[in-house]
């Protein structure tokens, strides 16, 4: 079986993806520097955390430039303005999803569980039957739903409802999350595809 054909980025979205890219290297050296500093001797402290203060304002520039080039372009802020709806995504979610995920909105669900990496998969090898595991996909789309999926297990009332009932059956919390970032993702892709914002009342809709 043959992937599909996607089209091929313009210039100002390659341009964006990559700024994304590097906001999320910038994050990583981040977080290495905060790492770094609980166990440097004191003497170092004062450099890591000038270097750290340095990528906190190299974050911030970035996160102007995102937010000014997608605000410029109608389809993108309309498209970040709908997936904001949803109590949950944050401005660095919407915007992965908006550029790293342009199939949101026109494939199916399970297609795209897949895509992302979400889609479960048995490890079987002759008689042996293993446990099912999600691999593969996009990971900073992945790791971006991973993150929205948290806040939105605690405030949004439906992915809250929805992990509540399925660690009363007694699912693991690891598990129940993973069904919450395949729910959110289908609540998502319903969103984009019928252009209709978040409705709490109607996320049961099939993509």
């Amino acid at each position: 079986m043959r992937p599909e054909p996607r089209p091929v980025p313009d210039a100002q979205t390659e341009e964006l993806r990559a700024l994304l890219a590097r906001r999320r290297q910038l994050i990583a050296m981040r977080t290495a520097e905060q790492h770094r500093l609980g166990s440097a001797s004191r003497r170092l402290h004062a450099d890591i955390e000038a270097h750290i203060a340095w990528l906190n304002a190299r974050l911030a520039i970035l996160d102007d430039d995102l937010d000014a080039a997608l605000r410029a372009s109608p389809v993108w802020r309309e498209r970040e303005n709908l997936l904001r709806s949803v109590p949950g995504i944050g401005p660095v979610c919407a915007r992965t999803l908006v550029l790293d995920f342009p199939e949101l909105g026109t494939l199916s669900r399970q297609h795209l569980a897949a895509l992302v990496g979400l889609a479960p998969f048995h490890r079987d090898s002759g008689t042996f039957r293993g446990t099912r595991h999600i691999w593969g996909g996009r990971a900073q789309v992945r790791t971006a739903l991973y993150m929205s999926t948290l806040v939105a297990v605690r405030y949004n009332p439906v992915l809250k409802a929805f992990y509540q009932r399925l660690r009363a059956t007694g699912k693991l919390a690891k598990v129940a999350l993973i069904a919450c970032m395949r729910k959110l993702l289908t609540i998502l892709n319903a969103m984009v595809k019928h252009q209709t914002p978040w409705q709490p009342q109607e996320v049961d809709i099939v993509a």
